[in-house]
């Protein structure tokens, strides 16, 4: 059993969650405020917190920013009014596990319980593996070194914990798909499979009968009954990539989807559940879109219960290495080379690319370049000729303001001027001119 913090500011809650969670074989530690809070866990450690937002004196999303920062390993359960939704996603991107709605049933908390029990003991069984194999990271894992993109990969492992549905933004080729499998691993669904359906990839008719299925003769073409993708997803997550790609008509539907779970086959007017996790990801702005009556705003909200925005590669230099690192070792591997160096007029290349295409477009050059390089440097001409342009027309070199005067009295003092003239013409003293001769050893 667990021990668990209930703080809210009303008595009656307090007392209800007090008596439903002892009753259940917990230990409960009860507070009205933050600050009595913050007392108690300075005498006792607990495992998990059920924190309102609304509180007399600091409030709740305060609380969870300093709980995190001393305990890491509490797991935080916010409750929250219909109207402050917006707040619980807010808390979720503070390191809140997942949020209760007020008003809630016994169940329900019950529930989200349970949940958190079974993946607080999840980790702790990959944890001890690891430790016996040796393991620090899984495959699942972006490579990063940014600390931006290492707080959102914490931000991603709390929404994993819950059900809440969560989109993905960034321009494409940033690692949107990596971290829908990151996600997907990090969950209790991690067992379950991890479907994928492209909204770019289809018209709205193909589109709908891929996603939800369809029944035998709805259409010419359609000689048996299909299951969707929905279907497949079923017990694990549904990855709905370019979602702001998916028709107007068919948003309705995924919308209710999200909503209530249930769907129809294309041509089967019979209503199906389904228990999937969904995860959305665009590279389009879904705000501009819904001012352009192109995209709902309903389905919008539904689906950013949490929303994480993957940063450009322009805007994470910091990964460069581990990711020029990381992305050698795997085209090494699959092709059986051994390029470990890169040529300076090729880091240069690099530094000075804009890299439209992301961690994508890195990943495909440096596979093909492998490919042609035939020894262990990475030249130049194993590139694309974009960067070979880039190269030639890279900026040059920012010298110092000593390098520049240093430069500019050797030019002046080539031409044989006397001391008196040179300082003339440089607009100094002949004491000033002599001391800097000795600094500079002219």
């Amino acid at each position: 059993m667990s021990r668990i913090l209930i703080l809210d500011d009303d008595p009656g809650i307090r007392r209800t969650l007090d008596i439903l969670l002892r009753s259940d074989g917990h230990d409960t530690l009860l507070a009205a405020s933050a600050e009595e809070a913050e007392t108690l866990l300075e005498r006792q450690c607990v495992d998990l917190a059920l924190v309102d937002l609304q509180l007399p004196g600091r409030n709740g999303l305060e609380f969870i920013r300093r709980l995190r920062d001393r305990h890491r390993d509490v797991e935080v359960v916010i409750i929250t009014a219909h109207g402050s939704i917006e707040s619980a996603v807010e808390a979720m991107k503070e390191g809140s596990s997942d949020y209760l709605t007020k008003p809630f049933t016994p169940e329900q908390v019950r529930h989200r319980i349970r949940q958190l029990a079974k993946l607080r003991g999840l980790r702790t069984e990959v944890e001890e593996l690891r430790g016996r194999l040796g393991v620090e990271t899984t495959s699942d894992e972006p490579v990063t070194a940014s600390p931006g993109m290492k707080h959102l990969l914490e931000v991603a492992r709390t929404a994993a914990a819950s059900e809440a549905s969560v989109l993905l933004t960034g321009e494409s080729g940033t690692g949107k798909g990596l971290l829908a499998r990151y996600i997907h691993a990090a969950s209790g669904r991690s067992k379950g499979p991890f479907v994928v359906l492209d909204g770019a990839g289809f018209n709205e008719h193909l589109l709908d009968s891929d996603l939800f299925g369809h029944r035998k003769g709805a259409f010419t073409g359609a000689v048996a009954d299909k299951p969707g993708k929905i279907e497949l997803a079923a017990g694990g997550t549904l990855f709905l990539d370019e979602v702001g790609e998916v028709p107007l008509p068919l948003q309705a539907k995924i919308l209710r989807l999200v909503e209530d779970r249930s769907y129809e086959r294309v041509g089967d007017p019979a209503p199906r559940m389904v228990d999937a996790r969904l995860i959305a990801a665009t590279n389009r702005d879904l705000e501009e879109l819904i001012q352009d009556k192109a995209f709902r705003a309903d389905l919008y909200y539904r689906l950013s219960v949490v929303e994480l925005r993957v940063p450009a590669l322009r805007h994470r230099r910091e990964d460069f290495p581990v990711l020029l690192a990381h992305f050698l070792a795997r085209a090494n591997t699959r092709h059986g080379r051994k390029v470990t160096e890169l040529e300076p007029e090729v880091e240069a290349a690099f530094e000075n690319y804009a890299w439209p295409g992301n961690v994508r477009e890195l990943a495909h050059v440096l596979e093909a370049a492998v490919l042609l390089c035939p020894g262990q440097t990475l030249r130049l001409d194993h590139l694309p000729p974009r960067f070979q342009a880039v190269e030639q027309s890279r900026p040059a070199e920012v010298q110092t303001l000593a390098a520049l005067e240093e430069d500019h009295l050797r030019r002046t003092l080539a031409q044989g001027l006397s001391q008196e003239e040179t300082a003339r013409h440089l607009g100094i003293d002949p004491s000033t001119l002599w001391r800097k001769r000795k600094k500079y050893g002219l």
